[in-house]
């Protein structure tokens, strides 16, 4: 293979990993009824007139499956913090004890569960098309390279190589998803 189908074929790998592991990370937000520092992420304070994202600002550890617990670093944030995580919807309401917050993460309703299946659902839906659609600017890229006088053979090895690839990440979204809905779904 010459230089330049290496050159696609490992865009387009790196394109389609940097997409399980956005999903990885958007499946780690997805609370599963077993507490997670994770949960958290994407909460941000004001930190002295800067919005700063609360695991910079705090120690957030899991004592054990039900609670959260939020230790400042500044002790005078501590209702600021509070405030960011009520606001931020995420159904937990913390309680201020002074030195720390502690967040007694409720078990999930029958509904609720289903509801979050519904969103892992969906986001592995968006990385399937951001894979297939990464699938698309390399086979783009193919064709013009045919244009440009790259030998057919090639260029049809390199559409095939191309297909492989975009089978085996939508193969492990998939894979991902259903361990996600198991782990969602038992009690």
């Amino acid at each position: 293979m010459t230089e330049e189908i290496e050159f696609a074929l490992e865009e387009a790998r790196e394109g389609m990993q940097l997409t399980i592991t956005h999903l990885e990370k958007e499946f780690q937000k997805i609370r599963a009824g077993k507490a997670s520092p994770m949960m958290l992420e994407g909460v941000k304070i004001d930190y002295y007139g800067v919005m700063t994202p609360i695991e910079q600002t705090a120690n957030i550890s899991t004592p054990d499956a039900r609670q959260i617990i939020v230790q400042p670093w500044d002790k005078s944030v501590l209702g600021v913090i509070e405030k960011a995580i009520m606001g931020a919807n995420l159904g937990f309401n913390p309680k201020n004890e002074g030195e720390i917050l502690r967040i007694i993460v409720p078990p999930l309703t029958e509904e609720r569960r289903r509801d979050l299946v519904k969103k892992a659902k969906i986001e592995a839906e968006n990385a399937r098309i951001s894979v297939r659609n990464i699938r698309r600017l390399a086979n783009d890229t193919a064709k013009q390279m045919k244009k440009d006088g790259t030998p057919e053979d090639e260029v049809t090895r390199l559409e095939s190589e191309i297909q492989k690839l975009t089978d085996e990440h939508i193969s492990q979204v998939d894979k991902l998803l259903e361990t996600k809905e198991k782990d969602i779904m038992t009690v």
